[in-house]
């Protein structure tokens, strides 16, 4: 793909991914959760003093469990670590933009990555929400915690959004051949094809969430894709996991219908993830295996994420570089 050397542009541009993070050591974990847990977004609650109070609660009574499931992944998250490599994948494509990355609740933060930025003189930025579908909860959060720091910082760059990117169709291209790569030689027809997203309470989606309406489209999108390539799987079920409290969330969740599945075989693709995280690496793949050992499926396969593949990266850039071409200067 041809790049623009600085010279001949008159913008020096960045893009920063934009994700929600993980702990890199165990003594992170505490850290993560308090600023998950502070997150007006994330925990409702309208008054200050009564949501810190909540969710001190909740750290209290989840810490140590966070901490027994980061000690069976190897001890963080392994998010950080394939964002860093996403960065150096794009690098590659273009040597002439900025590529950085901003997590919302583990560094690096938005105020010091737009800091760096402003230093550099960096007059141009794409922000790109690594969350496919757009949800108040995340793609939000990371965006207004975007803006909240460019004013603290007096930082008035040229600003490009990626909302979100659950109707384009390469995306779920490669969703797709990943999926297949997994099943290797086997047969699709004898497999319960899951896509597992993040549940949201109910009460969000009732507010207006547009969360799981795109997560539904990307499954009729794969549907369309399948169909297209001559696969077929006995089935394909939009599942949903890591329901949190007593409230209710959307569903059907993985974890029950997995524990349905006797005598069956599954493969899951986690629709709501680009980067492997606590989510996908011990919930689907340690935690909900063993369910589905007990259960009596046969066969329980687990799809990565895109992670750093090359062929992410180039659809990061495309869609990047899209928004910045239709943009007037």
């Amino acid at each position: 793909m041809p790049t623009q050397s600085p010279a001949n542009r008159t913008h020096k541009r960045a893009i920063i991914l934009l994700n929600m993070g993980g702990p890199t050591d165990i003594s992170g974990v505490e850290s993560f959760l308090q600023n998950l847990f502070s997150d007006p977004l994330i925990l409702r609650i309208k008054n200050h003093f009564i949501r810190k109070m909540v969710g001190s609660f909740i750290i209290n009574k989840r810490l140590e469990s966070a901490k027994h499931n980061y000690r069976a992944i190897g001890g963080a998250s392994p998010l950080p670590a394939h964002t860093f490599a996403l960065c150096k994948q794009l690098e590659k494509l273009d040597s002439s933009a900025i590529f950085t990355y901003a997590m919302r609740y583990t560094p690096p933060f938005a105020y010091d990555v737009l800091r760096s930025l402003c230093e550099q003189k960096v007059d141009e930025i794409v922000l790109f929400s690594m969350y496919p579908q757009f949800s108040t909860t995340t793609t939000k959060s990371s965006m207004l915690d975007i803006y909240h720091n460019l004013k603290a910082l007096s930082y008035t760059p040229r600003i490009h959004i990626v909302e979100d990117f659950h109707a384009y169709e390469p995306y779920y291209e490669l969703i797709a051949s990943t999926i297949l790569d997994t099943l290797q030689e086997r047969d699709p027809r004898d497999f319960t094809l899951l896509l597992s997203a993040h549940s949201l309470p109910q009460k969000i989606v009732d507010s207006g969430d547009p969360y799981p309406a795109q997560c539904q489209k990307g499954v009729e999108i794969l549907r369309t894709i399948f169909a297209r390539r001559g696969i077929e799987f006995a089935k394909i079920v939009l599942t949903y996991q890591s329901k949190v409290g007593p409230m209710r969330w959307i569903e059907p969740f993985t974890s029950d219908i997995i524990a349905k599945a006797s005598g069956q075989n599954l493969i899951i693709y986690p629709l709501a993830f680009t980067i492997d995280n606590a989510e996908t690496i011990y919930e689907l793949g340690i935690e909900y295996k063993e369910l589905a050992k007990q259960k009596g499926v046969k066969d329980y396969l687990l799809c990565p994420c895109m992670n750093d593949s090359p062929e992410f990266a180039t659809m990061i850039y495309t869609l990047a570089k899209q928004r910045l071409d239709s943009s007037p200067t």
